[in-house]
Order: structure tokens, then C-alpha cells, then sequence
């Protein structure tokens, strides 16, 4: 075997990571493997020579790290990076890879690959039994459906030409996570330092909307007599809150907010329709989907046959999606907050007949009307001594001011959270905008990286808790000092499961025996978890009366700088026995 070479000056590995900090990156959320030598040298080698470099976050658990990326991205809108290990650290990713892709946030992912020479032939080649069995066939196809590109450097004099080219990918729209990878001795290949050019590979500019149809859009809502907006995530722009609005009112027109994955519309805006399309659809007469993957599910409610139809999003196609259709008189391709600004500058100019408003306004004031009704009696106490989900919605009211940024992956229970806390300000709510559970910790480490000055509060159900590898995620809040709350709506069980099999058997067996192997019979120490691993305040709930206080208790201790953790137990979902 060969002797180790010196450590040169310049490697691939260097020209990699100035890449990253010259597009603009400050944090590397990292788990670092047997590939990474070259980059923890390159790493320590800058922080000798005093020399600009992103911060390395370290995440015993990559898809935490990939979470706290995908957080930081939705508040700031800058895409960060992850760096994980071959094929068994891009799988450990697992269902953070779906969410960031789903959520279209920004982020570079990168990850080392097993070295290609066998007998010292290269520096960096294999010296540890381990590197013979993470030699994958592809290990891109791991997460292929989920980047919007990948590639392997062949050669380190590209390390900054194709980060400069991911990091390009990645904040433009449609934005996706994307994926790099090298092998250990492409980045220890001794480089020629070369100066910045990331000037030379912007984003993509936003997309706007062809001002004809910019003209026809707005005289439809204009016209009709029961025009609605339906939106899922135009929110992650802050700008199209205020564009949404300015639309909203000069033209009386009623807005939803479906699946809302962010902020769109404060809850208390006059022009607020609630959270599903469906009740409102058999009247709307003109439907405009801004940014929305599912505007309505067609099983429970579609547009009627002559209302006509606009759809503007920056991938209205879905073309990762093999089955998806939105039946659309114009299906249009355009960034959501400029089409919106478009469209709200466009009505600037309109007057809208007096008695046509008074008409629109009174049928959204009707529908928010039976909205807050449902609202009054869903937050009261149970009489029955237990914690209902609206009551503890409610109860968290009293500890979330205007500016707590406000992550729900409450699943089931996200209704009550929507109907009880009326969020008012642009980017102070979000989803994962996926699928895969156990999103919320993570993400609320990235975004209180993004903004230490703002409260954090995650809101979570038992079965996304465990999914969520709280162990990591606390150790990782106290390490980086990120306290944030969590508050665990615990049903004992996966509800939303429970739910789907009662939708399509009502009266089946599973119903009727209460046989579902969805539960959780036996308790854990949710909170606990919380506190070995990060000293996290932690508490169990399951006294209503007591509830209030036991949050106040939690909320000044993540004031005070120590994340907190309140079980709260709801009612059981099942008491099956095996």
C-alpha cells in the first residue's frame, strides 16, 4: 500500500465548499462518513487559515439535517446544504427527501461515494473493509424521483463549476433539492485556486404572466358572481400575502386556503373562506388555483360544469406526478406571488359594481360566520374531563403572539389548529408540504437558525413525534442553542390511518371490531425522550384545567433558552388489544 500523500493546499474538496459560501450558503447541515476525509480536512484547513467557510451543523441523524435545511429555506428562501454518506446515509434521508421535493425548497445535497481504486493507485483509495460494501451499483437512483438534478464529478477541476451549477438549479423555479456526489480521490485532486464566478450563474428571474391573460383573468373574477381563489402554498412568498389581499378586495373576491401548507391570507381577512374548496365549489362561478397541488378532492367536490377554470402555478403540469389533472380552461406556467401582483395591479383600475360587491361579500361573511361557530364550539372544555384537540388549539392561543413562526404537522388535528389560531402574518405558519412524517423537529431547528429573534413552536401528533428522532433533534437544540416548543396532540395512535380505512368501510370490520394496528397501547415518555437526550423542559398533560399552565410553563422556559416538550393526551383513537 501506498504512504498517504501530503495534504495539499488547493483540493477539489476546497474548491467545493468556496462554491457553496460564494452562492451563498452559511450552513452545512452535516453527518460526516468514511468518504468525507477530504472535506473535514479542507473544513479545518479554513477555519486555520481564518478563511470564510459555512458553518458545520452536526446531525447524528440525516434526515433531521435534511428537515432543519428544508426550515431554514422556507423562512429565509436560501437554499443550505446537507452532506451525508453514501448509499446508507442518502437512504437514512429517507422521507425528508420527499418533503423537500413535494415543498419545492431549495437545498444542495451533497454525498460522497465509495473510492473507485482499489490498491492505493489514487490518494484517497480505499483503506477500510466498509468501502467494499457501500460500492452501489447507482446510488443516484436513491433519490432520482426526488432532485430535480444529480451528478457525479468526474474530475475535481469541476468541484466549483458544478456547485456553482446545483446551487443555480436548486433556487430556481420550479425549486428541488438537488444531488452531488465524488469520490474521495476526485476531491483530494490537487487544484489551482480560481476566484469567484458565481455572479455568472444567477437563478432563474420569475415568470410572469402574459399580460392578455393577465386581462382576462381579472375581468372573469370581475364578472362573475361567485368567484373564488383557491391556494395552497402562494405564501411562501411573503409578497404574495399582500398581493392576494390587494386582489381579494378591490374585486370582493372569496379566497381558500386548501391543504395550506403556509400563511396566504390572514385567517382574519373578511375575504377568508376557510380551509376547503369543496363546500364553496357548487356556487363559484370562476375558480382561479394559484400555486396548489390538490386545489379539491374530485371524489368529494369539483367545479361545477360551466364554471371556468384558471391555473397558475410554476409547475401547473405536475410533471413528477404520472396521475394528476386539473380540468382548467388556461393552464398557466408563472411564479405565484408575480402572477398575483399582476392580476391585483390589473383590478387596481376596476370599479366594482356596488350592489355585485355587497352580494360577493356577504356570502364569504356567511361562509367565515359558520367557520367561527365551529370554531366556539369545538374550543370549549370537554365536560367529560378530557382534552379535546380544539381545546388544546385554544389553549395555545394564549402562548402564540403574531410573530411565532408556527409548524403544524398535527396531521389530523391540523383542522382545529387552522380554526382555533388565526395566523395574520407572512411567514409565520408551514407545513412540510409532503407526506412523510417526523418533519416538524428538525425544521424548527433550521428555522430558528434563520430567525433566533422569532418564538418556535411545533405542533406535532405522537405518531410524527417518533418518526421525528427526537433524541437527535433535542441533542441538536441544545447543542446549537435553538429552543423551540413542541406540543404533542397524542391520540395513542396514527388516526389518519384509522380514518382511511373508515372512509372506504364504514361498516366494515375494522370499524366494528376496532381492529386497526394503528395504536400506541403502551405510553412511552414522549417528553422524556426530550429531556435525557437535550434537558429539555418536558411535561405530560391530562387534566384540561391544568393544561393552560402547564404551557405557560413551557413557553417562558423556551424564552429562558431550553427547548420544551407538553404531552398532551387526547382521548384514544383505539383500544385494541393486539
Amino acid at each position: 500500500m501506498t504512504e498517504p500523500a501530503p495534504s495539499p493546499i488547493y483540493t477539489a474538496a476546497d474548491a467545493m465548499l468556496e462554491g457553496l459560501v460564494e452562492s451563498g450558503v452559511s450552513h452545512v447541515f452535516a453527518n460526516f462518513g468514511s468518504d468525507h476525509p477530504p472535506i473535514i480536512e479542507a473544513l479545518a484547513r479554513a477555519k486555520r487559515a481564518g478563511r470564510n467557510r459555512p458553518r458545520v451543523v452536526i446531525c447524528p441523524h440525516e434526515s433531521v439535517g435534511l428537515a432543519a435545511a428544508h426550515g431554514y429555506a422556507l423562512v429565509s428562501g436560501e437554499p443550505q446544504a446537507v452532506f451525508v454518506h453514501v448509499d446508507v446515509g442518502t437512504q437514512t434521508m429517507g422521507g425528508a427527501v420527499h418533503n423537500a421535493a413535494r415543498s419545492r425548497v431549495p437545498v444542495f445535497i451533497f454525498a460522497g461515494e465509495t473510492s473507485f481504486t482499489m490498491a492505493g493507485e489514487r490518494f484517497g483509495t480505499r483503506n477500510r473493509p466498509v468501502q467494499f460494501i457501500q460500492d452501489v451499483r447507482d446510488q443516484h437512483s436513491i433519490v432520482r424521483p426526488y432532485v430535480k438534478w444529480s451528478y457525479a464529478l468526474r474530475a475535481g477541476l469541476q468541484a466549483k463549476s458544478m456547485t456553482y451549477r446545483g446551487m443555480q438549479l436548486t433556487a430556481s423555479a420550479p425549486r428541488a433539492p438537488v444531488y452531488l456526489t465524488a469520490s474521495r480521490e476526485i476531491l483530494e485532486e490537487a487544484l489551482p485556486p480560481e476566484p469567484s464566478r458565481a455572479e455568472e450563474w444567477p437563478p432563474l428571474e420569475p415568470q410572469a404572466l402574459p399580460e392578455p391573460v393577465v386581462e382576462e383573468i381579472v375581468a372573469a373574477l370581475a364578472a362573475a358572481a361567485r368567484p373564488l381563489v383557491v391556494t395552497s402554498y402562494a405564501g411562501r412568498s411573503p409578497g404574495a400575502v399582500e398581493a392576494l389581499a390587494r386582489l381579494a378586495e378591490r374585486l370582493a373576491v372569496a379566497v381558500v386556503e386548501t391543504s395550506a401548507s403556509a400563511l396566504n391570507l390572514p385567517s382574519d381577512h373578511p375575504l377568508h373562506a376557510g380551509f376547503a374548496a369543496e363546500p364553496l365549489l357548487p356556487e363559484a362561478d370562476v375558480v382561479l388555483v394559484v400555486d396548489c397541488d390538490v386545489p379539491w378532492v374530485p371524489v368529494l367536490g369539483r367545479p361545477r360544469e360551466d364554471a371556468r377554470v384558471y391555473h397558475v402555478d410554476v409547475d401547473p403540469l405536475k410533471e413528477d406526478l404520472p396521475v394528476w389533472h386539473v380540468p382548467a380552461r388556461r393552464t398557466l406556467r408563472a411564479d405565484g406571488a408575480h402572477a398575483l401582483g399582476q392580476l391585483a395591479a390589473r383590478a387596481a383600475s376596476l370599479v366594482l359594481d356596488p350592489r355585485r360587491r355587497s352580494e360577493r361579500e356577504g356570502w364569504v361573511a356567511a361562509v367565515a360566520q359558520r367557520g367561527r361557530d365551529a370554531a366556539r364550539a369545538a374550543g370549549e372544555a370537554p365536560a367529560d374531563g378530557t382534552i379535546s384537540p380544539g381545546y388544546l388549539a385554544r389553549c395555545l392561543v394564549e402562548i402564540v403572539d403574531e410573530e411565532t413562526v408556527l409548524l403544524d404537522e398535527s396531521i389530523t388535528n391540523t383542522g382545529a389548529v387552522r380554526q382555533q389560531i388565526r395566523r395574520t402574518r407572512p411567514g409565520t405558519y408551514f407545513q412540510s408540504g409532503g407526506s412523510a412524517l417526523g418533519w416538524h423537529g428538525g425544521a424548527a431547528i433550521g428555522v430558528k437558525l434563520a430567525r433566533p429573534e422569532r418564538d418556535v413552536v411545533a405542533l406535532t401528533g405522537d405518531g410524527s413525534y417518533f418518526f421525528s428522532v427526537p433524541s437527535t433533534v433535542h441533542w441538536m437544540a441544545r447543542r446549537y442553542r435553538t429552543p423551540f416548543l413542541t406540543v404533542i396532540f397524542n391520540n395513542g395512535g396514527w388516526n389518519a390511518t384509522k380514518q382511511n380505512v373508515l372512509a372506504l368501510h364504514p361498516d366494515g370490520a375494522a370499524g366494528t371490531t376496532d381492529s386497526f394496528w394503528v395504536h400506541f397501547r403502551e405510553h412511552a415518555d414522549l417528553a422524556g425522550i426530550a429531556a435525557a437526550a437535550g434537558g429539555a423542559f418536558a411535561a405530560t398533560v391530562d387534566d384540561p384545567s391544568a393544561l393552560p399552565g402547564v404551557l405557560a410553563e413551557a413557553a417562558a422556559a423556551v424564552r429562558s433558552g431550553r427547548a420544551a416538550v407538553v404531552d398532551v393526551r387526547l382521548p384514544r383513537i383505539s383500544d385494541q388489544d393486539d
